[in-house]
C-alpha cells in the first residue's frame, strides 16, 4: 500500500524520467535523418560526421542512385552511396553539407543488461521513438554472411516500419549503435558503435569490405555413421558444384566431396561456411577436412575475394 507522500514521490520520479528521456530524444534528433533509398517506406540513418557521412542499414538502401536524405532541418539532399557491407548490414552515404551534428557514440560499451533504451526512427519528417530495455549482451559474433560484429546487443524494443538504420539511444543520450531488422530473425539486434566505426572507416577509405570466396554451391548432408562417430559431428556440406578456376577447385575440392571442417572449426551448415569466409581470411591458405569415398582427407585452400 502506497501512502500519499510515496505516491507523489513516485509521480515526481516518473515525470522527471519522462522529461529527461524526451530531452535526450530532442538532442539526438539533430543526428537522425530520413533515408529514401527504396520504393516502399523510407528508413532511417545516422549522421556519422559533420562533413556529411551518414550510416544506415544496407538492406534499406536498395538502389545506388537517386538516394535522398531528409535532414533534421527539414530540407532534403541527394546522397551518394560511398560503400556497402552486406555482411554487417551497414551502408555509408555522403551528402554535400557542413555543420551537421554527428552522433555521440557510446564507444566505451557502457550499456548493461536492464538499461532503459530508446529506438529512434525518422521515416517521416519528425523523429519517432519507442522504449525498451537491453535484454542481452554478449561477445563478438559473426553474421550468416561472415561479417564480424564486435559484441552482441539484443533489446526488446519494437522495430516499427522505417526504424531500421536508426539509433539505439541510451537513457544518458549516447548512441549505443544502429538497429537492424535483417541480421537475426525475430530478434531486435543492434550493431554496436565500435563495429560501425570500424566498418564505416573501411568503407569511406576503400569503398568496400573484403569478403571471402570459395566458389562452391553446397547443401547439408548426414555423414556416414562411422565418420560421424570419428568426428563427433553428424552433418557436413556436400559440394553440389565447384566452379572452374575457383579457390575450391585450385585447392583440390571436387563435386561430391563433403566439407566437414575449415581452419580447425567444424562445418555442419551453410552458415558455418559463410562465417569462415570473413575478410580477414582473404588470401590466406587454410586447412580443410573433407569426406571423400567414405574417408576423411586433409587439404588446404587459399581463400579468394568475392568481387
Amino acid at each position: 500500500m502506497l501512502f500519499i507522500g510515496e505516491t507523489n514521490l513516485m509521480s515526481d520520479v516518473l515525470t522527471q524520467l519522462s522529461e529527461d528521456m524526451a530531452a535526450a530524444v530532442e538532442r539526438a534528433a539533430a543526428s537522425v535523418v530520413r533515408v529514401e533509398g527504396r520504393r516502399r517506406m523510407p528508413a532511417t540513418g545516422i549522421i556519422h560526421s559533420a562533413d556529411g557521412i551518414i550510416v544506415s542499414a544496407n538492406h534499406v538502401v536498395e538502389r545506388d542512385d537517386n538516394v535522398r536524405i531528409g535532414l533534421p532541418d527539414g530540407t532534403t539532399a541527394s546522397a551518394q552511396v560511398v560503400g556497402r557491407d552486406p555482411s554487417t548490414d551497414l551502408a555509408v552515404l555522403r551528402v554535400n553539407g557542413s555543420g551537421l551534428t554527428p552522433a555521440n557514440w557510446d564507444l566505451n560499451k557502457e550499456a548493461r543488461v536492464g538499461h532503459l533504451v530508446l529506438a529512434l526512427g525518422r521515416p517521416e519528417a519528425t523523429v519517432q521513438a519507442t522504449l525498451g530495455v537491453i535484454s542481452a549482451l554478449g561477445e563478438g559474433w559473426r553474421t550468416a554472411m561472415g561479417g564480424m560484429i564486435d559484441h552482441y546487443v539484443q533489446t526488446d524494443v519494437t522495430m516499427y516500419p522505417g526504424f531500421s538504420g536508426g539509433p539505439l539511444l541510451s537513457a544518458s543520450g549516447y548512441f549505443v549503435g544502429l538497429n537492424s531488422s535483417a541480421l537475426a530473425r525475430g530478434v531486435s539486434v543492434t550493431i554496436p558503435a565500435v563495429t560501425i566505426a570500424r566498418v564505416a572507416g573501411t568503407l569511406v577509405q576503400h569503398g568496400r569490405v573484403k569478403q571471402g570466396y570459395l566458389g562452391v554451391s553446397a547443401q547439408p548432408v548426414r555423414l556416414p555413421s562411422a565418420v560421424a562417430q570419428q568426428l563427433n559431428q553428424e552433418t557436413g556440406l556436400m559440394m553440389l558444384a565447384v566452379e572452374d578456376g575457383s579457390p575450391a577447385a585450385n585447392g583440390g575440392l571436387a563435386m561430391g566431396d563433403t566439407l566437414v571442417a575449415m581452419d580447425g572449426h567444424p562445418v555442419r551448415m551453410m552458415d558455418d561456411l559463410m562465417s569462415m569466409l570473413s575478410g580477414d581470411r582473404v588470401g590466406k591458405s587454410v586447412p580443410v577436412t573433407i569426406v571423400r569415398g567414405g574417408a576423411t582427407h586433409e587439404m588446404s585452400v587459399t581463400i579468394g575475394e568475392r568481387s
